[in-house]
């Protein structure tokens, strides 16, 4: 059974963008090839344990083993020497790609304390959009007793689009609570 983004995604979000966009072929239609979730562990160099809990986060966030990424090149200055192992990613496709987006959107964001949406400025200028989370704990399926330290994660939207207002606009029929713009008059408090 596919999953209800997948569905909602076959049958409302193509169908619009082909109307909106004027797209002859289904094919043009953007789509989410795929979403890679990275954790970078700067206190992996001192402490080797920090490596093991993040790997254990991101397996029961996202269902699947993460890789674990290592140094490029040395850099004296924060004692990392190359080849060390500084952080965790997985990069998820397909049925995976479409449950955790699910996930993600109608659950977990609706855990952040006083979120006003998701930046709108944070595209490439290629369709493709990331997003900086601060804490693992929105996730429900991290159990807050089990953690020994609050991890931040990136998430990373790769899209076929061509454009990011494309991308823009296929993220926001997904259900992408992006910020309101501001009124003219409205002052930040």
């Amino acid at each position: 059974m596919a999953s209800r983004l997948l569905e909602k995604y076959r049958n409302e979000i193509v169908p619009a963008l082909q109307k909106e966009f004027g797209f002859n072929n289904v094919m043009r239609v953007p789509r989410v090839t795929k979403v890679v979730v990275n954790i970078g562990l700067g206190e992996a160099i001192q402490n080797a344990k920090a490596l093991d809990s993040a790997v254990a986060d991101i397996t029961a966030i996202t269902g699947q083993k993460p890789v674990i990424t290592r140094a490029k090149k040395s850099i004296a200055n924060f004692k990392i020497r190359q080849g060390m192992p500084i952080g965790v990613m997985v990069t998820l496709r397909g049925e995976r790609m479409y449950e955790f987006l699910d996930r993600l959107l109608n659950v977990s964001l609706a855990r952040i304390r006083d979120f006003q949406g998701m930046p709108v400025n944070a595209f490439d200028g290629r369709g493709n959009y990331s997003m900086g989370i601060r804490e693992q704990l929105i996730f429900p399926e991290i159990e807050y007793d089990k953690i020994d330290r609050i991890r931040g994660m990136q998430i990373t939207m790769a899209t076929s689009a061509r454009t990011d207002e494309e991308a823009r606009r296929l993220l926001d029929l997904m259900g992408v609570p992006f910020q309101k713009p501001r009124a003219a008059g409205a002052r930040a408090s």
